[in-house]
């Protein structure tokens, strides 16, 4: 719960700033945030795999614990909505259009690749720090990152992109 709150707030921050005159910008302040300029610079990353900026903030949060990925998406939503109310995440999810295409940006074939991206990805530091204090070396550690990052990516890509090749958006 600790890291989970301390990541938001983090989050909020770098969803929040630096401030924007939605008045002088032709699309959501929140694009030119902090968070929004890192989740930019990622998605051509990991568009192949059916993922947007959004997701892919979530994914870089996430390293901390997955239970984070919820949150992050949120708080992310909760930013981009400047209203004095709280956004309901599945409604704000399932509303959200991709601006190239014009279709949903979450379909049931993009859940499908972020599901299959957590079952291979290490995406714990508590289980690196362990790893490190076993093994007295950061070989392991890195190694496993680095291995279970890939294999998490291109299996996520292959379901994606096998899924559009069947027919399936």
């Amino acid at each position: 719960g600790k890291i989970i709150m301390a990541i938001s707030i983090l989050l909020w921050f770098l969803a929040s700033f630096p401030k924007v005159d939605p008045k002088a910008v032709d699309v959501n302040p929140i694009r030119y945030s902090y968070v929004g300029r890192i989740g930019h610079a990622i998605e051509p990353v990991i568009r192949p795999l059916g993922f947007d900026w959004k997701i892919g903030i979530g994914l870089l949060t996430s390293f901390a614990a997955r239970e984070v990925m919820v949150s992050t998406m949120a708080t992310i939503y909760n930013v981009e909505d400047s209203g004095d109310y709280t956004v309901n995440l599945r409604e704000a999810m399932q509303q959200d259009i991709n601006e190239k295409t014009g279709k949903p940006a979450y379909t049931p074939l993009v859940a499908l690749a972020l599901m299959v991206f957590y079952v291979f990805a290490a995406q714990c530091m508590a289980t690196f720090a362990i790893v490190r204090q076993e093994t007295n070396s950061w070989k392991w550690p890195l190694f496993m990152v680095a291995y279970m990052t890939a294999l998490a990516y291109f299996s996520a890509m292959l379901v994606y992109q096998g899924g559009l090749l069947l027919g399936f958006s």
